[in-house]
């Protein structure tokens, strides 16, 4: 491609509108895989200050085989963009690429202890979609429920719900946070999410009973889901104490 009509696309990186944006990048991915010197211009373009948006220059190049780490780095920034559509564009990005690259795994884990609330909540929807199954996945997702930002306990509390290595401790985790978190949204969220599990305890089908019976508005709502998951997992679990 000649040089103005890259330079123009590259200044398009930084225009304000959007699908302007987009159309630049479209463009951009595949000549930054197939065309050396345009990777090596858009690296350099990755790591020069004084522009408005770097998140389009590390989403073209995260679509290389082998992204640089700077790239990878912009990429995790980037989950903490204003717009939740990039956000999400870019952590769709990320889990792809984390599928072949163990040491993105680590720093997504690494985010969901040091980065914003959205980072964080972002991070953590990155690790669901891997399906991980190792401890250390699962223990940031405990961590999480503790947080201070509600959207990342909720976050990290229906996250679980795509685990099939949840422990006794874990489900009584569950348990204390629909019985206790001061946000409605994580105490409904704890509430479908355990009873995703099936078997469920004395206390907490008391506790689900209680709240259908006699709360109003979402916290009946999500009671009334959890029983209705409870009533359907019921056959499938019957004479077993384990679900999954």
């Amino acid at each position: 491609m000649n040089t103005e009509s890259f330079s123009a696309l590259l200044a398009n990186l930084d225009h304000p509108d959007k699908p302007t944006i987009r159309a630049a990048v479209d463009k951009l991915i595949p000549l930054a895989v197939n065309e050396p010197q345009v990777r090596s211009a858009l690296e350099h373009r990755l790591n020069e200050s004084g522009h408005h948006n770097y998140w389009p220059i590390a989403y073209i190049l995260g679509h290389l085989a082998q992204p640089s780490g700077a790239a990878v780095q912009r990429l995790l920034d980037a989950l903490d963009h204003a717009e939740p559509d990039i956000r999400w564009a870019v952590a769709l990005l990320l889990t792809r690429l984390a599928r072949s690259a163990g040491e993105i795994v680590t720093l997504l884990l690494e985010l969901c202890r040091t980065g914003s609330a959205n980072q964080k909540r972002m991070a953590i929807y990155c690790l669901r979609d891997l399906e991980l199954r190792d401890a250390e996945s699962l223990r940031t997702f405990i961590e999480a429920m503790a947080d201070s930002d509600a959207t990342v306990r909720v976050a990290a509390t229906i996250s679980l719900k795509t685990r099939s290595d949840i422990t006794a401790g874990v489900r009584e985790t569950l348990l204390c946070t629909y019985l206790n978190d001061p946000e409605i949204r994580v105490r409904n969220a704890a509430a479908v999410t355990l009873a995703s599990f099936g078997a469920p305890s004395a206390e907490f089908l008391r506790a689900l009973r209680h709240a259908s019976e006699n709360e109003k508005g979402q916290t009946k709502k999500a009671a009334d889901a959890a029983l209705d998951l409870l009533r359907e997992r019921r056959p499938a679990s019957s004479g077993s104490s384990r679900d999954r």
